[in-house]
């Protein structure tokens, strides 16, 4: 992954105020740590930061007055409404360190007719070198039959990434589609533990007279 270059400001003022002033100002307020080195406490360009964010384990050079820093995103809070970022965390690493992140999965492909997906997992725990580390993990679910499982472990890493948790961790499993006498019986069950009862349709003879 291409690694995106951002100028910081060291932060001096701190708290719920400073923050949403830096915000104000189109800025996001930072910390970056890591490698035994005191934290330091930037603001971060708003728009050029939320763009490189869209994508998962963005690698984020930072300029802090001259001073280069190689990071990662380790958190990332946003606000639970509106969706804007309210701070990032970031750690410090070095070209050729290995790394552990979680990378985003994307299945291709068409199950056999009659199949339901399901998926599991939406990440994979892997390690890599931190300057290339990969965006997403593909996993090609393409004709598999009802029945059909994939794990971790066989999940198609690219060259230089390894898996770094359960091999035998289920990532999907493809089902038979219900039938839709099955989805019926289903329903009338759910219906009969929640207490519902079904009005039976009334016939329009009314038995009128003759």
């Amino acid at each position: 992954m291409a690694e995106t270059k951002l100028s910081a400001e060291k932060r001096t003022e701190f708290g719920k105020g400073a923050a949403r002033r830096i915000r104000r100002d189109d800025k996001i307020p930072a910390v970056v740590y890591g490698h035994g080195e005191a934290p330091l406490h930037v603001t971060l360009p708003g728009h050029a930061t939320m763009m490189a964010l869209k994508h998962a384990n963005a690698l984020l050079s930072i300029d802090v007055e001259g001073e280069n820093h190689l990071t990662l995103p380790k958190d990332v809070q946003r606000d639970p409404i509106k969706g804007f970022i309210e701070h990032v965390d970031l750690i410090v690493v070095s070209r050729g360190e290995k790394v552990s992140v979680d990378v985003p999965l994307a299945l291709t492909g068409e199950a056999a007719a009659g199949t339901i997906v399901n998926q599991e997992l939406t990440t994979l725990s892997v390690e890599a070198e931190a300057t290339h580390l990969p965006e997403t993990l593909e996993v090609s679910v393409e004709g598999l039959e009802a029945g059909s499982r994939v794990a971790a472990g066989d999940v198609t890493l690219p060259e230089g990434t390894s898996l770094a948790g359960d091999p035998e961790q289920l990532v999907v499993v493809v089902q038979a589609a219900a039938t839709a006498e099955q989805a019926e019986a289903e329903l009338e069950s759910l219906e009969s533990e929640a207490g519902i009862v079904r009005e039976e349709p009334q016939s329009d003879d009314q038995g009128g007279e003759a």
